[in-house]
């Protein structure tokens, strides 16, 4: 495996301005795909940034880690990444989940099975550019030109075989831990097989969060918000990994004490919930030798690529790091 990818939002301190910088930045060192975070209230408009990004970029694939089907109708998102699309030149994906913290801060629920299901299918009949029976009505998607690669964020049994039946993509959300990734690439592997489907069928990006420093406690402290809200969604799996019972009782506190507001902002009060364990387990945090060798496990498992989430902060110099001394010795054997 040796297939590179980033994603990040815009925060409201940043300017938009910096995002055809990071864009051009991120292609000229070879990452092949960008995703942006979708979060209305503590980021800057997803599309607005996708489309600079666009105009910043050549090559790489861009699209929304991860948009849902509750903040904005199918048919707006459709039109939106057909509009992507053109911008990119075919460059266009679309990332789709169950929703969180857009969907909570909107006051609604996130989108169950059944929802993401269909909602795969309404997007397929709209990227025909045809007429279809979709919403009572003959509804027809005019500017549609191809169908945009549908990947959807995965993290438990049920979106993880839901994937493997009919998604183009798997944004693989959970942990950067090599037997939590090989336990949910069980459940693709099920969906596959129900479908009848080939493991080519589908592209596994799996998400990583990672900061290299000297000091151990400074990385964990990069890395404890993105550990913080995932210790938030964990709370109310039914499943997971023997290995990750024992941090239950912190997955509860943090589904309480989680500040959608400050969703994956290193600047976080809720950050302090979870413990060094935990962070060490779900992210990658440490020297460059610590991060290497955790990165060159996860190589190893059966996924296409990796997606480095770009924590802010000096990430012009995370990004050369990751794709000038990191990567170079993570594939290096």
């Amino acid at each position: 495996m040796n297939r590179w990818a980033l994603s990040m939002g815009v925060s409201p301190r940043e300017p938009l301005s910096n995002v055809s910088t990071l864009a051009a930045a991120a292609e000229s060192h070879g990452f092949e795909a960008l995703w942006y975070i979708d979060f209305q209230l503590g980021m800057k408009d997803v599309y607005a940034a996708m489309n600079l990004a666009a105009t910043a970029t050549k090559a790489m694939h861009i699209g929304p880690s991860v948009t849902n089907l509750v903040t904005r109708h199918p048919t707006v998102t459709a039109n939106a990444m057909t509009a992507l699309d053109e911008l990119t030149g075919g460059r266009a994906m679309l990332g789709l989940g169950a929703g969180w913290s857009a969907v909570y801060g909107a006051g609604g629920q996130p989108s169950k099975l059944g929802d993401i299901s269909r909602g795969i299918d309404e997007f397929h009949q709209l990227f025909t550019g045809e007429e279809q029976d979709l919403y009572g009505n003959r509804t027809q998607l005019k500017t549609a030109q191809r169908q945009i690669p549908i990947y959807i964020a995965v993290s438990q049994p049920g979106m993880l075989r839901l994937c493997g039946e009919k998604a183009d993509g798997a944004i693989l959300m959970g942990a950067a831990d090599p037997e939590f990734c090989k336990w949910q690439l069980d459940y693709i592997y099920e969906g596959l097989k129900k479908s009848g489907r080939e493991r080519s069928d589908v592209l596994i990006d799996l998400v990583v969060t990672m900061s290299c420093r000297d000091d151990e406690e400074e990385a964990l402290n990069d890395v404890r918000a993105w550990a913080t809200s995932q210790a938030a969604t964990f709370a109310v799996w039914k499943t997971m990994p023997p290995a990750w019972e024992r941090f239950r009782p912190e997955f509860e506190t943090a589904e309480r004490e989680y500040h959608l507001v400050d969703h994956l902002s290193l600047h976080a009060e809720h950050k302090q919930i979870v413990s060094d364990e935990f962070v060490q387990s779900v992210a990658i945090a440490g020297n460059e030798e610590t991060c290497i060798a955790r990165l060159r496990e996860l190589v190893e498992l059966d996924i296409d690529r990796i997606t480095f989430a770009l924590l802010s902060g000096g990430r012009l110099d995370r990004m050369e790091q990751i794709a000038t001394r990191i990567i170079p010795a993570v594939t290096s054997k």
